[in-house]
């Protein structure tokens, strides 16, 4: 049946947030609590998977132990509780993102089917042989393998603007890339191996100069910047919702409306239609169409959570702190003899990506794992950022904002600890 419930109006983006508390707001994520091998946690893996707020948790239960329906299908006031609160978190990721309509909201699993959505609609529509999608170089994989799969099958070409030592995008060769054979640029907003912050309105300006429209990965960007895409001018933006706090299995597809409107259905199932005979299927209206099935429904109660926990505490508030501790450990760091930072861009998020000499990268992860430290190893989905590089692994300490000096303390004490053990 063909869904026609209108969002609710949700709270304005940001309100206006309280000065920030480190020690306050770690009250407010019971897993920070614990303690690992006896140690007290120490969690540094934010760009794999961020810590949930009570909040969140407590949302979550609710629609379990309240409101557990489906939603748009029911007259019944559960279901009516549960569609006017699935739609509410659509309008809240509106806000979130500074789209301009709330039917350029897609739900979909996380960034990675956000991708996929795209390069199989849009890019299988547009994209023909000899045409060319570009990227960077600093691509996660679930910003690679899609594009490289359309481009197999329709015979087109993927090409890859380089990066440069400090892992910055060559804007110049990036420009130069772009010709009248592109039909799509994808780039990370924030490189998850690198924490590089792309110039993407930049990248945004270069390619509408010639009418190529533009994809953001922004998994790494949401949970640490402010992000409006009528600002940026992109045409699709896709993140995720357990990188910003929230649930995992849960994210968004931005698209600008018009795109909507002519790309055809991702997925065939319930409510995505308006009307199905044997002979023929009228799809539903925006965004509906590309949501197949039954949703993720607990979970986009969980996103909607999360996005206004970001907002009370701040996201101008959380970039500040984030900026100010990546700078506090990149130095903290650097000063260890035989660690060198791979991605070292002028313009950064709160990532530090590194390798110690005469180490592999998992046997640091796991001695600094019986310190209480967790911290991801390996090549974080990115093995073309690790070639680049000339490295097989790399040890990555993610930062979020309820993280503390203190436990920068506790990872460079780590480090040498690991470099005594291996004299």
């Amino acid at each position: 049946m063909a869904t026609t419930h209108e969002p609710i109006q949700a709270p304005a983006r940001e309100s206006s947030a309280p000065a920030f508390d480190v020690k306050r707001i770690r009250e407010d994520f019971p897993i920070l609590k614990q303690k690992v091998h006896g140690r007290p946690l120490v969690y540094l893996d934010n760009a794999a998977t961020s810590q949930k707020p009570a909040k969140v948790i407590e949302a979550i239960l609710r629609f379990y132990t309240h409101d557990c329906s489906n939603v748009h299908r029911g007259v019944h006031l559960l279901s009516e509780r549960a569609t006017e609160a699935y739609e509410g978190a659509r309008i809240k990721v509106q806000r979130f993102l500074n789209a301009f309509d709330w039917r350029e909201i897609v739900f979909v699993r996380g960034t990675t089917e956000g991708i996929n959505l795209v390069a199989q609609t849009y890019g299988r529509r547009n994209v023909r042989a000899g045409d060319e999608v570009l990227i960077t170089a600093m691509e996660h994989h679930s910003n690679i393998v899609p594009w490289q799969i359309l481009c197999e099958e329709k015979g087109a070409h993927l090409r890859v603007a380089p990066i440069n030592d400090r892992g910055e995008l060559i804007v110049e060769e990036f420009e130069k890339l772009l010709n009248a054979r592109t039909r799509l640029v994808a780039a990370a907003h924030v490189s998850n191996a690198l924490g590089s912050i792309n110039p993407v309105r930049q990248i945004v300006q270069m390619a509408h100069a010639i009418n190529v429209p533009v994809l953001l990965d922004g998994a790494q960007a949401t949970p640490h910047m402010k992000v409006d895409v009528q600002e940026l001018g992109c045409d699709f933006y896709a993140f995720s919702g357990h990188k910003v706090f929230g649930p995992t299995g849960i994210g968004a597809l931005y698209a600008k409306a018009e795109l909507l409107e002519a790309m055809p259905p991702f997925q065939g199932g319930g409510d995505m239609i308006s009307s199905v005979t044997f002979e023929k299927t009228i799809y539903n209206d925006i965004p509906y169409k590309f949501e197949a099935g039954t949703p993720n429904i607990a979970d986009v109660y969980g996103l909607g959570a999360a996005l206004d926990y970001v907002n009370q505490v701040g996201l101008a508030n959380i970039a500040s702190y984030e900026h100010a501790l990546l700078s506090y450990a990149t130095e903290a760091i650097q000063q260890i003899p035989g660690v060198r930072i791979i991605g070292t861009a002028r313009e950064k998020a709160g990532v530090i990506s590194f390798v110690l000499e005469g180490v592999h990268a998992h046997d640091v992860g796991t001695i600094l794992d019986r310190e209480g430290i967790a911290v991801r190893t390996g090549h974080h989905c990115a093995q073309p950022v690790m070639d680049r590089f000339g490295v097989p692994a790399t040890v990555r300490a993610s930062l979020a904002f309820y993280n503390t000096k203190q436990e920068i303390n506790a990872l460079a004490a780590g480090i040498q600890r690991v470099k005594a053990l291996f004299g």
